[in-house]
């Protein structure tokens, strides 16, 4: 078998090989993941919560099966975001109200990946409710970025890419509503796909017809992504907008399909970006163009795109967190106060405007799509800052007007229901990594992931994860 170190390092594609073959046992996946976060964890704080044992009485329930029939995962370890339920796990959604939390029952996203093999061993840290692109919270507190520790590790996804981008995990189940999956991604140099809604099924708690949250894979490549994308997807009658299981992903990503042509924008047209973090990932796209792919400037018109956010994103927290104000405002940081307060601000005619705006977003990138394969910009306007810093204030000589604008990269193409992925394309001067925002058309993921797939193997920045957690200078 495999030393401990050289299993964490694999791919989880060949480690699912091995499970399959039976050259490794799920037994021996919990053995290695304990032992790599017992070496690493307390210098990034990624999985405050661990759940070996159920993770190894689930593990021998699977091994009762031959290997080659226990599901696409063949029993690998997977985290999930401490935003999503696990039985008998402490789920505390990053907020003290809910510190001692523990549900009954997992959330079905949970149980997919449970019956496809997965074996969920540990919950990993989010920003309370998911709120902001940095991940600290009053429970856990801050989960820092393994390149360099006095950095962030983006958010809300921060926990799921530090353990992927650290070898704590092989895959890592997140969340994306202002791309939560694709900031921490890009942050921590692993890939993270936000799908299109309801290609993962998910309990729809207080918003049963959402559109703009959803759940999604995390890994260190591509293909690894597909795979637990594939264990994440089908369709739910609890879930009113999950949509059947169809494509393959992972055969998908290894199809060898290549676009025609793609665009590449530095900014959308709505956003100031870092000029380097620019520079980085307008080479990355150029580089499509050795596979005789045509690389044009451009981009669908998202103007809109502030306004419209802020005022559905409004509505979802005052929808699924307003009845919390009432005795918890002083447990509550500063930021979720104000978006619940701002989603109860809003009037129809405000609901109206933005939801009129988010269709018409959504019609000309479906037309943008007529003419190019794929959209690629940065998937973060900056690299890394600071732990200790809230969220990004300004960039390139532009002052934000909240916390959230300085994702409007991402979240602009959540409004469209676009699917969309963060690849790792580079590093700063400093080496921070960078990531290029992949889109498609909606409903479009396997042409993603397989436009993904060929830069990728043209980048050749794999090997760069994962790493041991590294101090500042």
């Amino acid at each position: 078998m495999p030393s401990d170190a050289s299993l964490t390092n694999m791919p989880a594609c060949t480690v699912v090989d091995l499970l399959n073959r039976g050259d490794v046992s799920p037994l021996d996946c919990l053995d290695a993941l304990e032992a790599r976060i017992g070496a690493v964890d307390a210098a990034v704080n990624a999985l405050p919560t661990l759940c070996f044992d159920r993770a190894r009485t689930h593990a021998r329930r699977l091994m009762q099966q031959p290997p080659g029939s226990r599901g696409r995962l063949a029993g690998l370890p997977v985290p999930i975001k401490d935003l999503t339920d696990v039985a008998g796990v402490r789920t505390t959604y990053g907020s003290t109200v809910f510190a001692d939390h523990v549900p009954e029952k997992s959330d079905i996203m949970v149980e997919a990946i449970e019956a496809e093999g997965g074996v969920i061993y540990a919950k990993s840290n989010t920003p309370e409710f998911g709120a902001g692109g940095n991940t600290f919270n009053e429970v856990f507190g801050a989960t820092v970025n393994p390149w360099n520790t006095g950095l962030s590790a983006a958010g809300s996804s921060g926990g799921a890419a530090v353990a992927v981008a650290t070898g704590m995990a092989w895959l890592a189940q997140g969340s994306d509503l202002g791309g939560s999956l694709r900031n921490p991604a890009s942050f921590c140099g692993v890939v993270g796909l936000r799908p299109s809604p309801g290609r993962v099924a998910s309990n729809p708690d207080s918003k049963i017809d959402r559109l703009i949250g959803v759940k999604g894979p995390m890994a260190r490549s591509v293909e690894d992504t597909a795979l637990l994308l594939d264990a994440m997807t089908g369709e739910n009658p609890a879930d009113p907008i999950s949509l059947p299981r169809g494509e393959d992903f992972l055969a998908a990503a290894r199809s060898g399909w290549r676009p025609a042509r793609v665009a590449f924008s530095a900014d959308l047209g709505i956003t100031p970006v870092d000029p380097e973090v620019a520079a980085i990932c307008r080479a990355a796209a150029a580089r499509f163009s050795e596979m005789g792919v045509i690389v044009e400037e451009a981009h669908p018109d998202l103007s809109e795109a502030h306004d419209t956010f802020q005022v559905l994103r409004g509505m979802t927290f005052a929808s699924s967190y307003a009845g919390l104000l009432d005795g918890n405002r002083d447990k509550m940081k500063p930021e979720v106060v104000w978006n619940i307060e701002k989603g109860l601000s809003y009037t129809m005619a405000d609901v109206v405007r933005a939801e009129n705006n988010r269709a018409a977003m959504f019609r000309r990138m479906n037309l943008f799509f007529d003419t190019y394969d794929l959209l690629l910009c940065p998937a973060t306007i900056v690299a890394a800052y600071p732990v200790g810093q809230r969220y990004v204030g300004e960039c390139a000589g532009h002052t934000f007007s909240n916390y959230v604008e300085w994702l409007a990269i991402a979240y602009a193409i959540s409004l469209t229901t676009a699917p969309a992925l963060s690849l790792p394309c580079g590093f700063t001067a400093d080496g921070r990594p960078v990531g290029l925002q992949i889109v498609g058309r909606p409903r479009g993921e396997a042409r993603v992931l397989a436009g993904a797939r060929a830069l990728e193997l043209i980048l050749d920045l794999r090997p760069a994860t994962p790493i041991d957690p590294r101090t500042p200078a």
